[in-house]
């Protein structure tokens, strides 16, 4: 459970660490997204079982992408990756039903600490 994954950040070098981290940890990047609406058409078709979301899209806000997820897919873990570590953000996120949130700049260790909490 809980082995493939979406990542959603609008810039490619970030998507391309993450998928890095993922993939060495065994996880399955089924797909990946640079804005909201494409987040949402790779969400309909592939339904991971993990998203790693950015806040900052260019066509939508990460929070509200959040809570659109939550209600189509109440069975995906969404962990918030952002460089936006405001304590009332953070809360926000988790309020509207991410698992965690990872502030930018991260160490790959966090990253994976984070996944493998979620397999338990």
């Amino acid at each position: 459970m809980g082995r493939t994954v979406m990542i959603v950040d609008d810039a490619l070098f970030m998507r391309n660490i993450l998928r890095g981290i993922v993939v060495e940890k065994g996880y399955i990047v089924v797909a990946e997204a640079a804005s909201g609406i494409e987040a949402m058409k790779n969400l309909h078709t592939h339904q991971p079982d993990i998203i790693l979301l950015d806040i900052i899209l260019p066509d939508s806000n990460g929070l509200d992408l959040l809570q659109s997820i939550t209600a189509s897919y109440p069975k995906s873990k969404v962990v918030v990756c952002s460089a936006i570590g405001q304590e009332q953000v953070i809360q926000k996120a988790l309020d509207l039903g991410a698992k965690a949130f990872i502030q930018k700049p991260f160490k790959p260790e966090k990253v994976i600490e984070v996944l493998e909490s979620l397999e338990t």
